[in-house]
């Protein structure tokens, strides 16, 4: 099997991942899973689509990613891992796409108006 590459997006994040192969070692941006996201939760959600299709520890992943937080990069890179999970095999996207993982959530900040505090927030009307 070749090297898979895919992409992933959430908010301001980008994760380009390469899927091989392997004893299932997890590297991010040259960094180790466990350092570069140091909470049990977002090692959980990269994890996820290996762990639905029972497919942990076969593979080896690289990752390159950028932009937004820690919570948004994390997304990223699970739905790029779901991507490349159903193009390895197609019978996978069977179990990932009833938990929603092959959906790009497009939730995204929205941006500051001009005249306005924030992006709905308004300044207080005064009378007089």
């Amino acid at each position: 099997m070749e090297t898979i590459h895919k992409i992933g997006r959430r908010k301001k994040s980008v994760a380009r991942v390469y899927v091989s192969e392997g004893k299932g070692n997890i590297t991010i941006n040259q960094r180790d899973l466990n350092d570069y996201f140091p909470t049990a939760t977002l090692q959980y959600k990269i994890k996820q689509p290996f762990a639905l299709t029972e497919t942990e520890g076969n593979y080896n992943v690289n990752v390159n990613v950028y932009g937004g937080g820690i919570t948004g990069q994390a997304e990223a890179i699970r739905l790029a891992l779901s991507r490349a999970m159903c193009e390895i095999d197609e019978e996978n996207r069977i179990v990932l796409k009833p938990e929603g993982l092959l959906t790009r959530d497009p939730r995204m900040v929205e941006r500051k108006k001009f005249g306005q505090k924030k992006a709905r927030k308004k300044f207080q009307f005064s009378k007089r």
